[in-house]
């Protein structure tokens, strides 16, 4: 059996891990957002001539580079898109901001859980922009390199949702572990 000191101590020991991830992953939004292009579905982005059609019509690879188009420039013919209220660039850091918060969140013992069930519930919402960045990649634009990276991408969002979602149990203790003996 366990002690609660250790149970707390793993416990805070995955939500640095956690943290760390999340540090990381908010960094690559700001200094790499074509690697977060194609995984912000088109139907969350405003019909900016700059920002969302040349981001879907250039589309871009695994190291973020431009690629072969993913999805053709927007035509007037599109219906109405009523969760188009940012651009892409401006969802990409958006979610690298949300990232960040959660880094910080999620290392404070008194918003840990508030701050976990919301990275799982992000995480979650992030599988809608996996699925659609996968059916592009092997859609007739779809290059070799984007089926490879999507192809593994989605289902990495299963053990963080998991995570995320394992770091809401409260740790153990001293007084309730005493009371549980």
């Amino acid at each position: 059996m366990s002690s609660p000191r250790s149970d707390r101590a793993a416990r805070n020991l995955s939500a640095a891990a956690m943290s760390a991830l999340l540090l990381a992953s908010a960094r690559q939004h700001f200094r790499n957002p074509g690697f977060y292009h194609q995984v912000v579905p088109g139907y969350l982005c405003r019909d900016d001539a700059s920002a969302a059609d040349g981001a879907a019509s250039t589309g871009s690879t695994a190291d973020g580079s431009a690629g072969t188009p993913d999805a053709g420039p927007r035509h007037s013919a599109q219906p109405p898109r009523p969760f188009a209220v940012l651009s892409r660039e401006e969802w990409i850091a958006a979610s690298g901001l949300l990232e960040l918060a959660a880094a910080v969140g999620i290392l404070v013992p008194l918003t840990r859980k508030a701050t976990a069930t919301g990275l799982a519930a992000m995480f979650t919402a992030f599988l809608a922009g996996h699925v659609d960045a996968l059916r592009q990649a092997y859609g007739p634009h779809g290059t070799p390199a984007q089926r490879k990276m999507h192809t593994v991408r989605l289902p990495l969002q299963a053990p963080l949702i998991l995570w995320a979602w394992s770091l809401r149990r409260p740790a153990p203790s001293s007084l309730t572990a005493g009371l549980l003996r």
